[in-house]
């Protein structure tokens, strides 16, 4: 084939005048193309919208539609540290004013006079169930007051440095929020126990830090969550919910070396946290106070 017949040929196929076609289709055959990607796409994309919109009207605004894997909740500290790990020097302000202001903050939100303003004061020992409506908008659920001062020589409030000062530091444990979740059984109060994390030291043998953690105090006493903070109806109906916490106060740990914590919760229908999982219904930190004295 001669080279201008191939040009010639391939302009005709861009352009043919004689039949009036574009890339080998005319213009009503190009708009029928046209027109059946534009209905298909249209179907495609009402279908996406449709099975969205199907979705979402199973979803609850204010209660997760699963929580069948939260048999167990987790746990956190405050202040959290690096990696959680608090580690300071007594005789050294700057090591350890991060930790100061950050139980500050956390704990601004719990101070008595903003306790009485939005929440109420619940009956102690039961659950405080509020079976009136489902509607978070219509029906918006009340909050227990959790007092700053219930958690004594941890409050902030005699002891503005939280023990940080003189080696004897403050760690606020909570458990986190699961909605409608009933942390006790037959009326059994649950509770926050700490102690001596422990860690292998061989193929066999295990060890902990028994000898160095030292006497610990629990604020509130015996480290309890009482029952009328909970359920917990979501965040939407709960706007001011008071979650409550556990202080727990060293005492005489021992200085200068790491001490390794674990912190759990215990409770009658609460299964035991799973090894894989580290903060399923516990929580583990390393200590360290460091002093010259």
């Amino acid at each position: 084939m001669a080279k201008g017949d191939a040009k010639k040929e391939w302009k005709e196929f861009l352009w043919n005048p004689r039949t009036r076609e574009f890339l080998g289709r005319t213009a009503s055959s190009w708009g029928l193309i046209l027109l059946f990607y534009l209905a298909f796409y249209v179907f495609l994309g009402g279908l996406f919208a449709f099975t969205m919109y199907a979705m979402m009207m199973t979803l609850d605004d204010d209660t997760p539609t699963y929580q069948d894997r939260l048999s167990t909740p987790g746990m956190m500290i405050r202040p959290k540290g690096d990696e959680l790990e608090i580690m300071y020097k007594v005789e050294n302000t700057e090591t350890w004013d991060t930790y100061v202001q950050a139980l500050d903050g956390f704990l601004s939100s719990y101070n008595d006079s903003e306790q009485i303003k939005k929440n109420y004061e619940c009956t102690a020992d039961k659950y405080y169930i509020q079976t009136e409506g489902s509607s978070a908008k219509q029906y918006p659920k009340r909050s227990c007051q959790f007092k700053r001062s219930v958690l004594g020589d941890c409050s902030g409030i005699g002891d503005r440095f939280y023990g940080y000062n003189v080696g004897q530091p403050c760690i606020i444990v909570k458990l986190n929020r699961v909605v409608g979740l009933l942390p006790g059984k037959d009326g059994q109060t649950p509770f926050i126990s700490c102690g001596p994390k422990k860690y292998k030291l061989n193929k066999d043998d295990w060890g902990d830090d028994g000898d160095k953690i030292g006497e610990l105090a629990y604020f509130p006493p015996n480290g309890t969550l009482n029952l009328m903070y909970f359920p917990y109806y979501g965040k939407k109906a709960q706007v001011n919910y008071a979650q409550p916490v556990v202080a727990v106060k060293f005492l005489n740990i021992t200085n200068n070396v790491d001490v390794s914590v674990e912190c759990k919760i215990v409770a009658n229908n609460i299964p035991a946290g799973s090894e894989r999982d580290k903060f399923c219904g516990k929580v583990s930190f390393k200590l360290r106070v460091d002093s010259r004295n």
